[in-house]
């Protein structure tokens, strides 16, 4: 008998991934992408079921009718995919009926392989092997992706891409392979100057084929910030991993957690990058070198570690590699520079940033570079000069686009390694540069630092358009060097007249200046105060009257806003950030109440609580965020007994997950012009008066994956021309109200898998330009076409399917 069902389970899965690979050429993409994720379960499946030598046997060992219910799923399977092939292209119900079917086979193979199998494999240790501990992290990571909803972070340490153009590291790739290869190597320090490629040398040791071979999906890449700890590292690699909810209460606790994570995750190789490591964290990078076999650090750094006896110190580019990357970033068609190359002196970010700010100028430019080098401006005297003259790349700015520069020396209030929100930027901008409140100049701001290479655009996701903001649904990175070269060129006056004041404060040592001046005000128009994990909020007073944007990075688990913010008068931008682990516990709140001309605030990564009720008493208030923030009790209380933020045009919601209503109260922000509340899974309904933000404009709720409806009278929103409910996966029905919106130009409505149909009052949107969606949400606008004449439907592939493509593959 057991012969006979071994043959019949190896038919069965043969026919099955023959006819899944067969069909991949069905026209619905979504079938397509469904399709190659069966393939790629199967395939996973094969290596191991199949094992002749165990696998097969010990399948076949179990109960007769648990193989029989897997062969079972395998032939229905085989006839799923046959059915869906026979689908007509039109037949929209069918098609989602058979989608879901489709997701449903994959999940049951994954379920039976993955709880049924794992049972008798616990115990035995032909599990190194085989990699089967490889296969079962996969399988929970292809679990997670499933099941996760769009908007929550995954792979936080998977390598990263390499540039389109790499010159004169080829061979430093081979001789560092060779060193890290050797059996008695575990850790090796890349090490150089800022900026001389160390990063990407190691991508491309992350990326070779050899290495990834070796140590196959075991490549764990990190950023390290400054300052950092063990706890940070441990998070990043528990979310890797699919384990977002760890905290650890102390470093100790970290290390032994991911030494355990480290073991249950070994195979023979495992490779982990620690990219721009400082020299304060020299006792964390000692305190990840577990002792297990096949267990490999590669570090980057500008200093030297003597302490660890295994450095590879990079070398900068020699005269033809730099002259070909030179001419890569000035000239990117054709045509030679004068010769400024040895004045770069190999270092290839310098090469980088100089010969974007030169392209497109003409040859003067280029010879009072030259000159200005040549008598003694050298670019790499020292790490700090090498700052100075990388100020070179932003010259041109002075003449031609002075608030461009300006913008440029702002990075310099975040901190270094992390994204900045593009809207954190631009509500800054728009308050000291009297820019447009929509968002164009800003924006075009941001586009011209990003075109030469002084910072970086990092789109959020792959549906942003154009009508809904501009930049807003981007990040903005930035390299270190160019950071410190902002704020190098932001310091160059006395603290008392500089225009921006960066002040760093680690535990509670205060800088000398301002404990023995307390009485002398300062007259920065921009003041950023970055405090580490041990401030206690203890704050000396500070006269700073002239302050229009206050930046607060923190890291502390507990933080009170300083009390010297009251006698701000001018203070018009607030945005309090913190970086920990966990949000922290804001306090203090009150103090912002006498602000008389703050116009936005910006919290990210906080917990509030009631004490935001000063908030709301803000006359001037026209911009209020609240981004991963722990909302608590603070909309609870009754906000309708008085008038509350009456000039308020903008409210933001986003990843705040303990977010489940919005107050009434809310609904008498008659100024409102744009409500944001993306990634709040919580929120299932929204207030039924939503219709008197007469002056509304803008309206997303992009994953909030509970919301179960739109209220009725979102007819009365006659101003509303954009609506954003990607992703809000349980809505049904939108409400036949819907059709009066009589200014409606853009509704983004991809991966509404529960609507079944639209509302026959569609065919009133007149207005209406563009609609995007997937695949099988297009279907449901057929019958509009003919009415809506003016409207485009903008297919956009489901993101969740290519993270599965991407965790299985």
């Amino acid at each position: 008998m057991s012969a006979v069902i071994a043959t019949d389970l190896e038919i069965a899965f043969g026919e099955l991934l023959n006819v899944v690979i067969g069909h991949q050429t069905l026209q619905s993409s979504t079938f397509k992408t469904l399709l190659k994720r069966l393939e790629n379960t199967l395939k996973t499946m094969e290596p191991l079921l199949f094992c002749e030598s165990w696998g097969l046997s010990k399948l076949l060992a179990r109960p007769e009718k648990e193989t029989i219910m897997f062969i079972f799923y395998l032939e229905n399977g085989k006839d799923l995919v046959l059915k869906c092939s026979r689908i007509r292209w039109w037949n929209v119900y069918k098609k989602f009926v058979h989608a879901n079917k489709l997701i449903r086979l994959n999940n049951e193979l994954l379920r039976f392989f993955q709880t049924e199998m794992q049972v008798n494999m616990v115990t035995t240790s032909i599990r190194s092997l085989i990699g089967i501990h490889d296969l079962e992290e996969k399988l929970d990571r292809v679990l997670s992706a499933v099941t996760t909803p769009v908007g929550t972070s995954s792979g936080s340490c998977t390598v990263p891409g390499i540039p389109q153009l790499i010159v004169g590291l080829d061979l430093h790739l081979e001789e560092l392979k060779h060193r890290l290869l050797k059996d008695e190597t575990q850790l090796l320090v890349v090490s150089g100057p800022g900026g001389c490629g160390k990063t990407t040398l190691v991508k491309m040791l992350c990326n070779d084929n050899g290495i990834k071979d070796m140590f196959g999906e075991n490549i764990f890449y990190v950023t390290v910030s400054r300052p950092s700890s063990i706890k940070t590292v441990a998070q990043k690699l528990f979310e890797h991993h699919g384990e977002n909810h760890c905290k650890f209460q102390s470093d100790e606790e970290a290390k032994n957690q991911l030494e355990n994570l480290m073991w249950r995750i070994r195979s023979d190789k495992m490779l982990l990058v620690l990219d721009d490591v400082w020299s304060e964290s020299e006792s964390l990078v000692q305190d990840l070198k577990f002792q297990i076999p096949g267990y490999k650090i590669v570090i980057t750094s500008r200093f030297l570690f003597p302490r660890f006896n295994a450095t590879y110190e990079l070398s900068l580019l020699n005269h033809n590699d730099a002259r070909v990357l030179l001419c890569y970033s000035a000239f990117p068609r054709d045509g030679i520079p004068v010769n400024i190359v040895k004045h770069c002196k190999g270092l290839p970010l310098a090469l980088t940033v100089v010969g974007a700010s030169l392209c497109g100028q003409g040859a003067i430019k280029w010879r009072t570079t030259f000159k200005k080098w040549s008598e003694g401006q050298s670019i790499l005297q020292s790490h700090s000069s090498m700052l100075v003259s990388l100020s070179a790349s932003i010259d041109a700015l002075d003449h031609e686009l002075p608030i461009v520069k300006e913008c440029f020396l702002d990075l310099g209030s975040f901190p270094k390694d992390e994204r900045v929100a593009a809207t954190a930027l631009m509500d800054m901008w728009v308050e000291l540069y009297n820019l447009d409140e929509k968002g164009m100049y800003t924006s075009e701001h941001l586009h011209e630092l990003s075109s030469r290479n002084l910072v970086h655009l990092v789109p959020i996701r792959k549906d942003v358009g154009e009508l809904e903001g501009y930049c807003d649904e981007h990040h903005v990175t930035q390299h270190d060097l160019l950071r410190e070269l902002a704020v190098h060129l932001s310091s160059q006056e006395p603290i008392a007249q500089r225009n921006r004041l960066f002040m760093k404060i680690h535990k509670n040592n205060f800088p000398t200046w301002w404990i023995e001046q307390i009485r002398q005000p300062i007259n920065a128009r921009i003041l950023s105060i970055s405090t580490d994990e041990a401030f206690c909020s203890n704050w000396y007073d500070l006269k700073a009257p002239k302050v229009e944007v206050l930046i607060l990075n923190i890291s502390s688990k507990q933080y009170s806003l300083p009390q010297f913010i009251e006698s701000m008068g001018q203070l018009k931008v607030l945005s309090v950030t913190s970086y920990g682990d966990n949000p922290a516990q804001l306090h203090n709140l009150p103090s912002i109440g006498v602000l008389s001309n703050l116009k936005r605030i910006r919290f990210t990564h906080l917990s509030v609580s009631s004490s935001i009720q000063p908030i709301f008493a803000l006359q001037n208030l026209q911009k209020l965020s609240f981004v991963m923030c722990e909302l608590s009790n603070a909309f609870t209380n009754d906000t309708t007994g008085s008038p509350m933020l009456p000039n308020l045009t903008e409210l933001e919601f986003d990843r705040c997950y303990d977010l489940n209503e919005l107050p009434a109260g809310l609904c008498s922000l008659v100024h409102l012009q744009k409500l944001s509340i993306t990634n709040c899974h919580e929120l299932d309904v929204l207030p039924k008066g939503l219709g008197r933000l007469l002056n509304l404009e803008f309206l997303s709720l992009n994953c909030c994956t509970k919301l179960q409806e739109l209220p009725e009278s979102i007819g009365s929103l006659l101003k509303l021309r954009f609506i954003d409910i990607s992703d809000c996966l349980s809505i049904s029905l939108l409400p036949e109200q819907i059709g009066e919106l009589c200014s409606l130009r853009v509704l983004k409505m991809r991966g509404c898998q529960g609507l079944q149909d639209l509302p026959v009052s569609m065919s009133k949107l007149l207005q209406l330009e563009e609609v995007i969606c997937d695949e099988e949400t297009s279907y449901l606008w057929m019958d509009f076409e003919t009415d809506l004449c003016n409207l485009k439907i903008n297919v956009v592939e489901d993101d969740r399917f290519e993270s599965f493509m991407k965790i299985v593959q």
